[in-house]
């Protein structure tokens, strides 16, 4: 079992690694925009891969769906690419979403700035709490 799991990475690894390679070297269409593949999952049968991507301005998958609508239209043709180039007996089928981590994670960051920002101004120190003074 342990073996089966790291071929499902490796072949997530190599579809991040090529699509984000794909989308920068042959993808045109001004919908898509400035895409990353942020990430790839794949199933244990290896016939499908959820491909997560952000894109730069987009905040929400709201702000992104016309570019997630483009990807997911043009998914037939990154996959005969990708089969192409790759050695693999088949390519997954790709579907992508867009990947609200990084949005989260900036909000945990500005949430985390003003709790210190709320300390300094009360005067304490980074070890100490309220209960200390």
């Amino acid at each position: 079992m342990a073996k089966e799991y790291a071929r499902t990475q490796r072949v997530a690894d190599y579809l991040q690694k090529e699509l984000a390679s794909l989308l920068q070297r042959e993808v045109r269409d001004p919908r898509v925009g400035m895409v990353s593949v942020t990430g790839v999952q794949v199933s244990r049968d290896l016939g499908h891969a959820r491909v997560y991507f952000t894109l730069l301005g987009a905040d929400s998958a709201d702000e992104a769906k016309e570019s997630a609508e483009a990807l997911n239209g043009m998914a037939g043709f990154l996959r005969s690419q990708l089969s192409r180039d790759s050695t693999m007996r088949s390519v997954p089928q790709l579907r992508f979403y867009f990947d609200t981590s990084v949005g989260r994670g900036r909000d945990m960051e500005d949430l985390i700035r003003r709790a210190a920002d709320a300390d300094r101004k009360l005067g304490l120190r980074d070890d100490e709490t309220p209960e200390d003074q």
